[in-house]
């Protein structure tokens, strides 16, 4: 079908910018978006949908039937927040001490809603069925909300043929939306190295094992990994991020724990990571007279975005925002998402939709995960028809 929806989004859009700007104010973290679910809920059953709730914690379903027979076809948004202090001062901003959302999930949640309210509009014209799921958890790192949707069976009765989810991306312009087919976002695993040495005074090193300059040597070593053992055209990142030993100025540290991500986007590089760092560290701390412990945990797998739903997208994308305005993503970012566990089950497809407002140059617009991020409301809409669009455009294949 071809029915224009940009009439039924602007009917709608006030509302959904509300209700945008009510999910901002009262931000709530992973495994604890009781009150935003409720929100969600209540919208989708004023809006006439069969509405589930507590899969997988906190997440809802919400699925609309159509007037005819059809597959069914499954979007997506996430609802949790971060544990960040509000710096934007926008009107909306969070009322909740040390909580915001920062990483754009309050626009996909009501970009989600929006497209139940402009679908629903037309239902006796779609053959098929849409499922609305709004998933708890995602920044819930290592483990994620979308598995325990999979669990609960958030894929099933009906069984959903494809879905689609979509990111605001700060460093697109507003109007456009980007993707590619394969790997669009990497996995996420986190690691853990405990290095022991032998504590002794700091003016007698001969008599001690220095674990601070053993973790020096491993933190350096990590490296060789993305650089020598992954090819130039893969692509791999190992980073450490905390660095916690010692106890004071003169004493030799006897243990070091560091924290750290590995992001990769081939499945196969992912899979050998563990044992090429547990090579790495133990060998050079066993070089150096002391011993190092690894705890490796695979967390979110690369996202892939299947050939067909590729197709299916780039399609709806052209009806909605024009060829001109589709970007072609290059390289996938290194970034974790958990839409990447539906893409293990299913057919998907994920999209970063441009959220940079006009005038505003890449290096001055606040990433994810800032505290000063704020998406451009002007992106809102255009999300919505996007989403509204997918569901269509691969319903009437």
């Amino acid at each position: 079908m071809n029915k224009p929806l940009k009439p039924f989004i602007e009917k709608h859009l006030a509302r959904i910018n509300d209700l945008r700007c009510r999910i901002h104010k009262n931000p709530e973290l992973s495994n604890n978006e009781s009150e935003t679910a409720k929100l969600v809920s209540s919208v989708l059953r004023e809006t006439g949908l069969d509405v589930t709730e507590g899969v997988g914690g906190h997440g809802v379903v919400g699925l609309l039937r159509g007037g005819k027979d059809g597959p069914c076809v499954a979007l997506r948004a996430d609802m949790d927040a971060l544990p960040m202090e509000e710096k934007t001062g926008h009107p909306c901003s969070s009322a909740v001490k040390g909580i915001m959302h920062a990483c754009g999930h309050d626009v996909h949640t009501a970009m989600l809603l929006g497209a139940a309210l402009v679908l629903s509009e037309i239902r006796d014209e779609i053959s098929g069925s849409v499922k609305f799921i709004f998933q708890p958890a995602e920044e819930n790192n290592p483990t994620g909300g979308a598995p325990g949707m999979i669990a609960e069976g958030v894929l099933k009765n009906p069984d959903v043929a494809s879905v689609f989810g979509i990111h605001v991306w700060p460093s697109l312009k507003t109007g456009t939306v980007g993707t590619r087919e394969g790997a669009l976002m990497g996995a996420s695993d986190r690691l853990f190295l405990t290095v022991r040495g032998k504590g002794a005074h700091g003016s007698e090193p001969e008599n001690g094992i220095d674990a601070i300059a053993i973790a020096a040597q491993v933190i350096t070593a990590l490296q060789t990994i993305v650089s020598r053992n992954v090819s130039p055209l893969d692509a791999a990142v190992v980073s450490i991020g905390t660095i916690k030993g010692g106890n004071r100025y003169n004493v030799i540290a006897d243990e070091v724990i560091l924290e750290g991500t590995v992001r990769t986007v081939n499945p196969e590089t992912q899979e050998k990571m563990p044992s090429r760092i547990a090579k790495i560290a133990r060998g050079i701390a066993e070089g150096m007279g002391g011993e190092c412990e690894i705890e490796y945990i695979k967390g979110y797998p690369p996202l892939m975005n299947s050939p067909e739903t590729t197709e299916r997208a780039l399609s709806a994308l052209e009806k909605t925002i024009g060829k001109e305005n589709i970007i072609h993503v290059e390289k996938p970012a290194l970034g974790g998402e958990d839409f990447s566990f539906f893409s293990r089950e299913i057919k998907a497809q994920f999209m970063w939709l441009g959220c940079r407002p006009e005038g505003v140059e890449k290096d001055d617009m606040p990433p994810l995960h800032n505290n000063r991020f704020l998406p451009d409301e002007k992106a809102i809409p255009v999300g919505v028809e996007v989403l509204a669009a997918c569901a269509l455009e691969y319903l009437s294949k």
